[in-house]
């Protein structure tokens, strides 16, 4: 069995029983559809499996040990990379603005193996998002923690700033830029 459908069964035992936000569809399908995205940027098995993992440590009881003794120190990284400090103590309407801008601080500088995995979940949530927008219009982001429309713009918006230099020619890139505009221009 190769490391990335190692990670699948992880993920999909780790995320078992979660549901998507908005959709109820069972959560692994997201990181399963990060990992398509990503698949057609690269084919870097570290990366593709760092996609099905994206959410492990933000998001279940799996702990760093467990996926760097399972999958190494590199694809750790990149989980790490897409890992919000969730701040559990505090309410997260209350946080999501500074989670937000820690995030696009890693995204900033960070390495195109970085900026693939960002590409792949932003463009899923993306698909989502707009899925949602096309049902209930603006009423889509009363699900989020953050209500404001205003706000998922900027941080689409500074995402796609950020990634453009790198992956603007890919398609990926190019749907997720017409994504954004759609819902917010």
């Amino acid at each position: 069995m190769t490391q990335f459908e190692l990670a699948v069964i992880y993920a999909t035992k780790m995320h078992s029983g979660q549901k998507r936000k908005g959709s109820g569809a069972p959560y692994i399908l997201h990181p399963i559809e990060v990992a398509n995205i990503v698949s057609t940027i690269t084919k870097d098995e570290d990366i593709m499996t760092a996609a099905v993992l994206h959410d492990v440590l933000e998001d279940t009881a799996a702990t760093e040990k467990e996926v760097v003794d399972a999958f190494g120190e590199r694809v750790l990284a990149l989980v790490k990379s897409e890992t919000e400090n969730k701040r559990r103590s505090l309410p997260p309407e209350a946080t999501w603005r500074i989670r937000k801008e820690e995030s696009l601080d890693e995204l900033k500088g960070s390495s195109k193996e970085v900026k693939i995995l960002w590409l792949g979940d932003k463009l899923s949530n993306m698909r989502s998002l707009y899925r949602g927008y096309v049902e209930r219009g603006d009423d889509v982001f009363d699900i989020f923690h953050e209500k404001k429309k205003s706000e998922h713009a900027w941080y689409y918006k500074t995402v796609l700033e950020y990634l453009q230099t790198e992956l603007g020619q890919t398609q990926a890139y190019q749907e997720f830029s017409k994504l954004v505009q759609t819902v917010f221009d």
